[in-house]
């Protein structure tokens, strides 16, 4: 039996932002950014190999250049050499270079209680304002900070956690690096496209696949514990939503429907799943509780509606409908109390989008301030966000076919898939909410319909 290679991790960041004269700072909500440059050498090897060592450093260093926040500065560029984590670095020699930002890391190897352990320590410097940045307790003293451990195959996850300490406290904004993300993969000729459920790491690595391939699976949306995902299937011969339980690897169908379900998203307590159900051809919403599957009717209308997502705070649900004449976005009350519309007057269902064009698969940013969705006018397909009440409109993309927005659990980045032109391969992409740092996921095969969980435990 292999022994289990545990990893600790400590994080000497900070839990308190000490920042009285330092001058860095990152505003993320600007469009004309100039990224601040970084610098993360190669992490220190204590009695471990290099290799070890290199890969957490390198994994940190792809994490930030990903955002279009950070540059990370060559290290063909570095002056002082001697780097030590207990010492303070020498400022000028990293101000010559033009680095705002200094990370360093060291990995060391102990035992513990007869275990192999690899402890791993970071501590980040603010180059012009020389300030340490560092954990605090409440009484201002320095603390040890965070451990975390794991085994060998989950050295990726530390990683990204050190990506998300470092991202959140030089932006005040949560992470996002250690996530997964579910999607479609596809594969094979376009009128026999095989398409299986998909699961990797944020940043692509660590690709598995869910389900064989035997049936088409569509639309997969984690649950807030990022332990379930509800998905439509064809097994059967009729779409149909189901549950897959990650912890177990077990799908199941949700409900027993006489008729078509599909467009499926958990409510964000986890506790049901919104979804639509389709009968003589007319399309109305439904929430299913996932304790006793009894389902509730939200929206009773001769219209199509679907694509239900519902609010933050669980009051509200946006979704899709051509009870207008085209399809456009409506809010109603998760209750379905009527509501006072920003058009003026009241009723159960508010409509929130106006612009030319037909408007589809809205989702809610977790944030609760703007709502994502797919915009089809002129030819060309956008992805874009409006804020709740309708107001600020912006697209942040456009080509042949984007479509399928999810946000990214901080709510600054929005995951997508995208044809380039007409019968080209889907793939995977995102884009932040200034929409200028528009990067293509790498997946094993072609990719669509991406969602992104929370941030894992």
């Amino acid at each position: 039996m292999l022994r289990k290679l545990l990893i600790a991790l400590t994080l000497g960041l900070m839990s308190s932002w000490t920042m009285a004269f330092a001058q860095l700072e990152i505003v993320v909500d600007r469009a004309d950014l100039k990224p601040t440059p970084i610098a993360i050498p190669d992490f220190e090897a204590i009695g471990v190999d290099l290799a070890t060592a290199a890969e957490i450093s390198s994994i940190v260093k792809a994490d930030l250049e990903s955002t279009g926040l950070f540059t990370v500065t060559d290290e063909s560029a570095f002056i002082q050499k001697d780097l030590n984590i207990e010492v303070a670095p020498r400022f000028a020699d990293w101000k010559i270079i033009k680095t705002d930002a200094l990370v360093v890391g060291s990995v060391e190897q102990i035992t513990r209680d007869g275990n192999p352990l690899l402890r791993g320590s970071v501590r980040m410097w603010d180059v012009y304002g020389e300030e340490l940045m560092r954990f605090e307790d409440s009484s201002g003293r320095q603390v040890s900070g965070r451990r975390f451990t794991t085994t060998p195959e989950d050295l990726r996850r530390i990683a990204h956690k050190i990506s998300d300490a470092i991202y959140t406290r030089l932006t005040g904004e949560s992470g996002y690096f250690d996530t997964r993300i579910v999607y479609i993969a596809e594969n094979g000729p376009k009128n026999e496209r095989v398409k299986r459920l998909a699961i990797m790491d944020a940043d692509g690595a660590n690709v598995k696949y869910l389900t064989s391939g035997k049936f088409t699976v569509l639309t997969p949306r984690f649950s807030p514990e990022a332990q379930q995902i509800t998905y439509m299937s064809y097994e059967g011969g009729m779409p149909r939503v189901y549950l897959y339980d990650l912890r177990r690897a077990r799908q199941e169908v949700l409900g027993n429907f006489r008729s078509m379900t599909f467009a499926p998203r958990f409510s964000r307590d986890g506790q049901s799943v919104l979804l639509t159900q389709a009968t003589n051809g007319n399309s109305d919403i439904y929430v299913m509780d996932l304790q006793t599957r009894e389902n509730r009717r939200l929206t009773d209308h001769p219209a199509i509606d679907t694509s239900p997502s519902m609010s933050p705070d669980g009051r509200q649900v946006v979704f899709n409908s051509d009870r207008g004449g085209s399809p456009q976005l409506y809010i109603m009350n998760t209750d379905g109390s009527p509501r006072t519309c920003p058009s003026g007057g009241r009723d159960v269902a508010c409509r929130i989008t106006f612009g030319s064009g037909r408007y589809s698969t809205p989702v809610w940013s977790p944030r609760g301030d703007l709502i994502a969705f797919t915009k089809q006018t002129r030819g060309k397909f956008h992805i874009g966000v409006i804020g709740i009440d309708g107001s600020g409109e912006r697209l942040l993309t456009e080509s042949y076919l984007d479509e399928g927005p999810d946000w990214s659990p901080n709510g600054r980045v929005i995951t997508f898939f995208r044809e380039r032109a007409p019968g080209a391969s889907p793939n995977l992409w995102s884009v932040d909410l200034t929409g200028r740092n528009l990067r293509r996921l790498r997946t094993p095969t072609d990719a669509s319909d991406p969602a992104w969980s929370p941030l894992l435990e």
